[in-house]
């Protein structure tokens, strides 16, 4: 259920306290002084752990999480000193936002731990016997509940429809017995879920119309029932915390173009707020010279890839040689074009852009362990220099 209105702003305001007692203002809002601001790591892994943190319930669709974190941002930005506009848009999403508990063969299963449920269930209470299908499916008919083994990893998403059927992913190995079952899930369709893009702009210091743009989605996958959340620290906390360390480098260094930050929501439901914006652009899309999408920020350790670099191989160019030069990352990867992130809308109408993630051994993804504590963050300040010297460049009228 939603907060009302008086708990929303209390809940807010307890996690602007709690953040803010982390740090000194002025260091945290602004770089002072005149030399070059580099990142603030500190800075960037407490947006993160703040974001990420069972205030904001995951950033989905339970407990106003998404909101909350919407408003969270909004602060930040206005403090940095950008001017803040809200772009509200809605869209139908089935969430879980009461009971979810399940027993198989006598053994209760601990949700995002053994199972998922699929995210286009239906709701169930219910029990009785299971019946084999094939080698990894069981069924019970009259119930309409589908079990499914699953000898990967558990992968969660979001659904903009529900079902006929209750379906569960459980792990091969957390059963042993699959005879019987008994089960409760709350599910709940919402038509219209409300959500909004969050926009920072930045203007020049001389007169332009050209636009430099960073987004990150802020959205996650929330809640799967009252006490199992998806934190999603690398999914995207930590792209919305470097974007915004960027925005606190521009507001101390006046760029030559107008710069634009971008917190999308509803990315994970499939690109909705990316596509509402360029449907319903508040800049025209034509002044926009190139936009970096931050995703996936938290690992590193392995280097980048750069998604689109195939279709801006003079960008692209520059990028492995500003690397090259420094040897901030360990790799600077490309690939081609890919409907994986909130870039694709952009340059499906001809606004160049990259997507960028980063590459490593900690593998989270979508599951209940994409957590801050696991994040493992470049060295130093070296993929937020990465980026700054790329952007100079791209400024300069390198690569159109």
């Amino acid at each position: 259920m939603a907060l009302g209105c008086n708990e929303h702003y209390l809940s807010l305001a307890s996690v602007l306290v709690a953040f803010m007692k982390q740090t000194l203002v002025l260091a945290v809002l602004l770089c002072l002084g005149t030399t070059p601001c580099l990142a603030d790591t500190s800075y960037i892994k407490r947006v993160t752990d703040t974001l990420s943190s069972a205030a904001f319930s995951g950033r989905g669709y339970v407990n106003n999480g998404m909101q909350l974190a919407a408003d969270f941002i909004g602060s930040q930005m206005m403090a940095i000193g950008l001017r803040v506009q809200r772009q509200p848009f809605s869209y139908p999403v089935n969430r879980f936002p009461k009971k979810m508990a399940l027993t198989i063969g006598g053994k209760k299963l601990v949700p995002g731990v053994d199972f998922l449920v699929d995210p286009n269930s239906r709701s169930c209470h219910a029990a009785g016997k299971l019946e084999v299908l094939d080698s990894i499916h069981y069924i019970n008919k009259a119930q309409r509940v589908l079990v499914r083994l699953v000898h990967d990893k558990l992968t969660w998403s979001v659904a903009a429809t529900q079902g006929d059927l209750t379906l569960f992913q459980v792990k091969a190995s957390s059963v042993t017995n699959v005879n019987a079952f008994s089960a409760r899930v709350d599910a709940e369709a919402v038509p219209n879920f409300t959500a909004y893009n969050v926009m920072g702009f930045l203007p020049c210091s001389a007169h332009s119309d050209s636009l430099l743009v960073f987004t990150a989605h802020y959205d996650h996958l929330g809640m799967m029932g009252q006490n199992t959340m998806f934190a999603g620290a690398n999914d995207n906390a930590s792209g919305v915390a470097l974007m915004l360390s960027m925005a606190r480098h521009y507001a101390a260094h006046p760029a030559k173009y107008n710069i634009l930050f971008i917190a999308f929501a509803g990315e994970e439901a499939g690109l909705i707020g990316s596509k509402y914006f360029v449907d319903h652009p508040l800049v025209p899309l034509q002044n926009i010279r190139f936009l970096i999408n931050l995703d996936l920020m938290g690992n590193g350790d392995e280097g980048i890839t750069v998604v689109n670099a195939t279709e801006y191989t003079a960008a692209f160019a520059q990028l492995q040689q500003i690397n090259q030069q420094h040897q901030w990352l360990a790799a600077v990867n490309g690939r081609g074009k890919a409907q994986n992130s909130d870039h694709y809308w952009f340059s499906e109408h001809g606004v160049p852009a990259f997507f960028i993630y980063t590459l490593g051994k900690r593998k989270s993804y979508h599951d209940v362990y994409d957590v801050s504590e696991t994040l493992l963050w470049p060295e130093g300040d070296d993929l937020q220099s990465l980026l700054l010297a790329f952007a100079d460049r791209l400024m300069q009228g390198c690569c159109w």
